[in-house]
């Protein structure tokens, strides 16, 4: 006689319960399965997400003082690389960017730099006798470290799909009054610094001083 045939109604019941719990009829592997799948369904979507964001933000450090007094060496930055592309933004007077030059690094890359947007395609600079003139008129430089700007360009005109850039530490800067960077083409904007993480009594969005002067 079958051995199951051999047990009473209520033992019978007690072997398929114990079936269960060892995982005899399979439940206990499809556990095991649903969890794996649950597992890589999660990491997907946090490589997903991760791809997002890095598409939109990304977090650059100051790198020397060029940008003293109001940005400094080691300053922890949030970038937004889409403010002038998907977003259909445009630069704007004051807007401070990261942008790639033919500037070398220690690891001969081209070098990014952080400098804030003074002029705008089609605008005439001049630089003379410590002040920037925008298509005739002086510039407010109160919020520079030194409140001069050395050098001398005389009515530079900026090309199309490009801007001109300098850093606020105007004495200390290699920017584009250097011939070794010049105008920057807009397709060389890797973005535009939005928010300041650290330190932490400095956190907060960046100081644009043509908002004050609106």
């Amino acid at each position: 006689m079958n051995e199951e045939k051999k047990l009473g109604p209520r033992m019978r019941r007690r072997a398929e319960a114990g079936k269960k719990q060892s995982g005899e009829d399979g439940s206990g592997e499809n556990a095991r399965v649903r969890n794996i799948l649950a597992w890589v369904r999660d990491i997907a979507i946090a490589v997903v997400v991760a791809l997002v964001v890095i598409q939109f933000i990304t977090p650059t450090v100051v790198d020397g003082s060029s940008m003293e007094p109001n940005l400094h060496h080691g300053d922890y930055l949030i970038m937004s690389k889409q403010s002038y592309g998907l977003f259909g933004g445009e630069p704007e007077y004051g807007d401070v960017v990261v942008v790639k030059t033919h500037l070398k690094d220690e690891k001969n890359h081209d070098k990014l730099i952080i400098k804030r947007v003074i002029g705008l395609p089609g605008d005439e600079i001049t630089i003379e006798n410590g002040d920037v003139y925008v298509n005739g008129e002086v510039q407010d430089d109160s919020y520079t470290k030194d409140q001069v700007t050395n050098g001398i360009i005389e009515g530079l005109v900026v090309p199309e799909n490009s801007i001109f850039c300098l850093g606020d530490n105007r004495l200390n800067s290699k920017d584009s009054r250097s011939s070794e960077v010049g105008c920057i083409s807009e397709d060389d904007i890797v973005g535009k610094v939005v928010l300041r993480l650290l330190p932490l009594d400095k956190i907060g969005t960046i100081f644009n001083p043509y908002d004050e002067q609106e």
